[in-house]
């Protein structure tokens, strides 16, 4: 009893779809486990006991009410620019490889991914699969461990997930399900298409439609809607529009940037611009330097574009200006690297902070973590205790002048106004939101109400979603067809 999720193409809404099935069975008292054996992205999640995996899958794990565990995402690849990606094996970093070269692993690598795949049905029994961009890639059948190679394993019921918002769904539908290999093409059991606007009851016609070319049955249409799910890969970032706020917000988006998903909150109440390097940083209440997978080559890239001058200008006009991670390593004084994370050398960085990083090893820290912020004003001395995780490789040391902006992480400048940390998450939290957005409008007269800290749970509304606008009589069919792992 478990079912696979494929799309016909990327950002489809596989991911929310796998994550409202894993709500709407565990309302039904069906426990579940989200499984995709590879995901591709720089938004990620630590576990617990320290384990990375892709954010999609923890999401889908708290909307299954079960913890987030790295079997749920085995092999998480990272890209690094240059066609190379850091290769993050259950858990733990295991190699920078070439595109090329990574092809050559993905025998050895689907093993390991059924392994884990096995592992969470024998503690969970069923398992909620998730495939990765579009199913139909010819190209890659012989490589592609999260779609092709991995559905003639597992020989689960698929459901194939369309989004008629991009236009062409029928050929999207029909395009994918003939050029599947028609050992896969006979398991697709069901479709859904995502993402209509306005009354999904106006596709009636389309839907007989789709189920007369395809001999497949059309489980539902679910409309268009804006649910607050972390963003699960960069593709997302496209798809950011700030909102009419008084508070402006710039958000460097760095060639390489990681963990946007920490500003998601924030990004509903104040207008958060995801501005490239080299774009006006003018007119801003408050820069921030997010997390990036190579903070030297990002770091280049703002003194290459001019950003490095406009963030100083910024300082000097008393603009908050917070790094992130990657983003609080390019706010210090220099960045010594011995060849791990770019070329082997010494890099001045922005000087706001009297920080040093030293990359020195092949190794990542990753934990989740609870930290107090120092109560220095005017933004720490509001924060109080928070909640998040650090995934960083380098160290980072304070000059001896340089206090912490928490009790044991990050610095801060002596007028509080220049804060780095590497706890992602921060702004997860209702309380630094707070802090952040009634100091910038106070800064600027304007009145500021107070977030709630209502604690919603998003996934009850994916999972009414689903039971309003899919078959679930239908899907439930399908998902108690026998699992054969093969």
């Amino acid at each position: 009893m478990s079912v696979m999720v494929l799309g016909t193409a990327s950002h489809v809404g596989k991911s929310t779809v796998v994550a409202a099935i894993c709500r709407a069975l565990a309302d039904r008292g069906i426990v579940v486990a989200p499984f995709k054996s590879q995901n591709m992205s720089l938004n990620s999640f630590v576990t617990e006991d320290g384990g990375e995996m892709g954010i999609a899958q923890a999401v889908q794990a708290q909307a299954a009410r079960i913890p987030p565990h790295v079997d749920m995402n085995p092999v998480l690849l990272k890209p690094k620019g240059e066609k190379t990606s850091q290769i993050v094996l259950l858990g733990h970093p295991y190699r920078d490889l070439p595109i090329t070269e990574y092809y050559q692993e993905t025998d050895h690598l689907l093993a390991i991914a059924l392994e884990a795949s096995e592992r969470l049905k024998e503690k969970y029994g069923h398992l909620i699969v998730e495939g990765a961009g579009g199913a139909a890639e010819v190209n890659l059948y012989d490589r592609d461990i999260a779609n092709i190679r991995l559905a003639d394993a597992l020989q689960l019921p698929i459901i194939l997930v369309a989004d008629i918002e991009r236009g062409g769904v029928f050929a999207q539908v029909y395009g994918t399900l003939t050029l599947l290999p028609p050992g896969v093409r006979r398991l697709v059991k069901g479709i859904i298409i995502n993402k209509f606007r306005g009354d999904p009851a106006l596709f009636s016609k389309g839907v007989q439609i789709l189920e007369d070319l395809c001999g497949v049955p059309v489980l539902g249409v679910l409309p268009f809607t804006d649910l607050h799910l972390p963003s699960e890969d960069s593709l997302s970032i496209k798809d950011k529009r700030s909102s009419d706020h008084q508070i402006r917000i710039a958000i460097l988006r760095l060639p390489h940037i990681s963990n946007f998903t920490d500003f998601e909150l924030l990004e509903q109440h104040a207008s958060v611009e995801y501005v490239v390097p080299g774009a006006s940083l003018e007119d801003y209440d408050c820069i921030i330097l997010p997390g990036t997978k190579n903070t030297i080559e990002d770091l280049l890239v703002l003194r290459e574009t001019g950003s490095d001058r406009d963030i100083a200008v910024a300082r000097d006009q008393g603009i908050p200006i917070i790094g992130i991670c990657g983003g609080y390593q390019i706010l210090g004084q220099e960045i010594i690297d011995s060849g791990i994370e770019s070329r082997k050398g010494r890099y001045p960085g922005l000087g706001l902070l009297n920080v040093v990083t030293t990359f020195t090893g092949y190794r990542k820290n990753t934990r989740q973590i609870t930290l107090t912020a120092n109560p220095i004003p005017p933004i720490l001395s509001g924060i109080g205790t928070v909640q998040g995780y650090e995934i960083h490789m380098g160290e980072t040391e304070r000059g001896d002048e340089m206090r912490k902006a928490f009790e044991s992480d990050g610095a801060v400048s002596s007028d509080g106004l220049v804060i780095g940390t590497y706890l992602h998450g921060l702004f997860r939290n209702v309380s630094a939101v707070n802090s952040l957005l009634y100091y910038l409008s106070r800064r600027k007269e304007l009145s500021f109400t107070f977030i709630e800290d209502n604690s919603c749970d998003p996934f009850e509304d994916c999972a009414r979603l689903l039971e309003d606008h899919v078959n679930m009589e239908k899907f439930l069919s399908i998902f108690h067809q026998k699992y054969s792992l093969a």
